[in-house]
């Protein structure tokens, strides 16, 4: 079975576990993996029962409790998931990637000294764990404990590694290296791990930009049917491209009470695909509704972060009840550099390419520019330099348009205490402040490819 779970042979594999089951195994080990297995698969209740079966036969089984924690994180419990974690650590101390797996969760939450602490653990247990390093990297260093520094520039840490390791080693040094203020270091390290990102996974730029103009011609075939409904829940879409401001946008809003935090969630595209099987326009809005969990007596307000819906977002103006959509947007080179330093964990595989990123970026303006002249009143511009040098004024302005009462709250977004589990959620528990702003001059030979991009669509 392990033979074959190791050759990807996925249905063979799972039929041998369920022999060994049958035939009434009690091996502990044999339920653990298996469960491990089986939350790979995405079968996250039935993984379930096997790991709690596996901690039933052995409460003192380590890996266990890695792999129930590890369950919860993929399914976004992370309270859940610490609770786990801590359980494996607690039996096992040196347990390597249950402390790195429980920093990388307590970062989520805000809660980064101790995430430090465990991600150190981590690499002071496997100075290999080249997760761990990245992971530490992107968190503001305010201790004198430098070692791990070393051991990332380190020449033994390229040994023997496979082309993932390396690129979290490379695009960790960077984040050092900027910190430093050395930026052409920095953007040596950034073009070496991007172009080896991109040799695994191929840029989906222009998967995006035809996308972007398929839907544009389905909005044209939809008739406007947007209304206002008094009582209704109150949709919010943020949208616009990764790294635009839009962790601190959700952050800020989902102050107010009333406010139903849905994160990064493609569920409008998921009601759209579905409508078409139906022929009812009218179908988007009620299986979006459905899928956002609230009782139609309700009055509650939701945020949509799933950023990519600037695609769908005439649609949503013309089809979800009570909709308003946030455009997200910053100067275009600092968003580009953003974007290339993120290191996507999936997806926006785009982000490797600085030509592509100026593709992606201008089609983007394009179409939100189109559908801003279409549905004015539904969308609100949201230029995130402004909020970040002038966010009395900008968060005000932005309430207003919402029709909320103002509350001094709204301008202290760092203490939402909620999960943050975008690549913004360290700097979401700061303060806001300006730091980034005109960051992209730091780079601006390596940024070249992109602005000849930006200058070709301006002329």
């Amino acid at each position: 079975g392990l033979e074959l779970q190791a050759k990807g042979r996925n249905s063979e594999t799972v039929k041998y576990y369920e022999y060994l089951i049958k035939k009434g195994i009690k091996d502990y080990r044999v339920f653990s993996n298996y469960g491990a297995f089986l939350n790979e698969l995405g079968k996250h209740k039935e993984a379930e029962l096997k790991l709690k079966k596996a901690i039933e036969l052995n409460p003192n089984y380590p890996n266990a409790y890695y792999n129930l924690g590890y369950l919860f994180i993929k399914q976004g419990n992370l309270r859940k998931a610490e609770i786990f974690l801590r359980k494996a650590i607690d039996l096992k101390s040196d347990f390597a990637l249950a402390h790195y797996n429980l920093g990388f969760i307590l970062k989520d939450l805000g809660e980064l000294e101790e995430a430090k602490l465990h991600t150190k653990n981590a690499i002071n247990i496997n100075p290999e764990l080249t997760d761990a390093y990245y992971s530490l990297s992107t968190i503001n260093e305010s201790d004198t404990d430098q070692k791990w520094h070393k051991q990332l520039f380190s020449k033994n840490l390229f040994y023997k590694k496979s082309n993932r390791e390396l690129i979290n080693v490379l695009f960790a040094r960077s984040n050092i290296l900027h910190k430093q203020k050395q930026y052409k270091e920095s953007a040596e390290n950034l073009i070496a791990a991007n172009n080896l990102k991109l040799k695994i996974h191929k840029s989906d730029a222009n998967w995006l930009i035809n996308k972007t103009n398929e839907l544009n011609l389905t909005t044209n075939n939809y008739k406007n049917n947007y209304q206002e409904i008094y009582g209704d829940p109150i949709s919010i879409f943020i949208v616009g491209l990764p790294r635009c401001g839009s962790t601190l946008v959700e952050s800020i809003i989902s102050l107010n009470s009333k406010v139903k935090d849905l994160g990064e969630v493609n569920i409008f595209e998921e009601a759209f695909k579905e409508s078409t099987k139906s022929n009812q326009d009218s179908y988007i809005s009620e299986s979006y509704k459905e899928k956002i969990s609230i009782p139609n007596n309700q009055d509650t307000i939701t945020t949509n972060k799933w950023l990519f819906n600037y695609q769908y977002s005439g649609l949503i103006a013309k089809t979800i009840p009570n909709a308003k959509i946030i455009h997200c947007y910053r100067n275009p080179l600092d968003n580009i550099l953003s974007i290339y330093r993120a290191h996507f964990g999936v997806g926006n595989t785009f982000s490797s390419s600085l030509i592509d990123c100026g593709k992606v970026y201008c089609d983007q303006e394009e179409i939100m520019e189109k559908y801003k002249i279409e549905f004015r009143k539904q969308i609100y511009d949201l230029n995130y330099d402004q909020l970040v040098t002038n966010p009395s004024e900008e968060i005000k302005s932005l309430i207003l348009w919402l029709g909320w009462k103002w509350n001094e709250i709204y301008l202290s977004p760092h203490l939402n205490k909620r999960k943050v589990l975008t690549r913004s959620n360290v700097e979401v528990r700061s303060p806001i402040n300006s730091k980034s702003v005109g960051g992209w001059i730091n780079y601006k030979e390596m940024l070249k490819p992109a602005m000849e991009i930006i200058t070709q669509k301006d002329k």
